[in-house]
């Protein structure tokens, strides 16, 4: 059974959407909740869910996606837990995909990404995303992970408040837990749209390359803040 977890704040404007979608692209046997985890959304985030006439576990945590992810996943009942962003929308049969890679033996991993854009540069990463490259992941391609296994690592790094997913997803791939579906989920390319494709393509190249030099979570959060936020 899996245990779908989005964290969110502010997301008034894709929340219902994907979670009518994440209901009709799979088998209900197979989820066994949804989880949403609000930050504190000023939006009407909250009272869209809490409206929803379905059973939709609304929880309230402090600010960040790792803090928010790491709380839903203690009140989680699923031997998955599937980690998932509120403007990505997984593939049809997202269930039945991630069950049967679990099944295979493969604990964590994440779908191949499709941008709703078509800038060429976008298109291209886009692309990327289907080899097993570490340089080619991120958060927006969702995260499934068998409780076991998550567990295991300590969830994510709550002193990131900005790339926690590659923390976890570089851990992964120290352990060789890591698969990539080779389908597509599609994901907001809004970000792109608010700053241009090309300044916060450097700006993410930087995080990476000053991650990869040894930077703390603090020095990335602070570049993140001047530069992108």
């Amino acid at each position: 059974m899996i245990s779908i977890i989005i964290p969110v704040l502010n997301e008034s404007e894709t929340i219902e959407e994907l979670i009518y979608h994440l209901i009709d692209c799979a088998q209900i046997q197979h989820i066994s909740e949804i989880i949403v985890v609000d930050g504190g959304s000023t939006d009407g985030t909250q009272n869209i869910i809490e409206n929803l006439d379905l059973n939709i576990k609304l929880l309230h945590s402090k600010k960040g996606r790792a803090k928010q992810m790491n709380y839903g996943a203690k009140y989680a009942s699923g031997d998955i837990l599937y980690f998932l962003h509120a403007d990505s929308f997984p593939p049809i049969s997202y269930d039945e995909l991630i069950i049967d890679e679990v099944k295979k033996g493969n604990n964590a991993g994440c779908f191949r990404m499709q941008f709703d854009s078509k800038h060429w540069w976008l298109r291209l990463a886009s692309w990327l995303t289907q080899f097993s490259w570490r340089a080619c992941r991120g958060g927006d391609q969702s995260q499934f992970i068998t409780k076991a296994l998550f567990d295991d690592i300590g969830g994510y790094d709550e002193s990131y408040i900005i790339y926690e997913d590659n923390i976890l997803i570089n851990e992964l791939y120290k352990r060789k837990e890591f698969v990539v579906i080779n389908k597509k989920i599609k994901t907001s390319a809004r970000l792109y749209k608010r700053h241009g494709v090309w300044k916060l393509q450097y700006h993410f190249w930087a995080i990476y390359v000053k991650r990869w030099f040894g930077a703390s979570a603090d020095e990335l959060f602070a570049y993140y803040k001047k530069h992108i936020a």
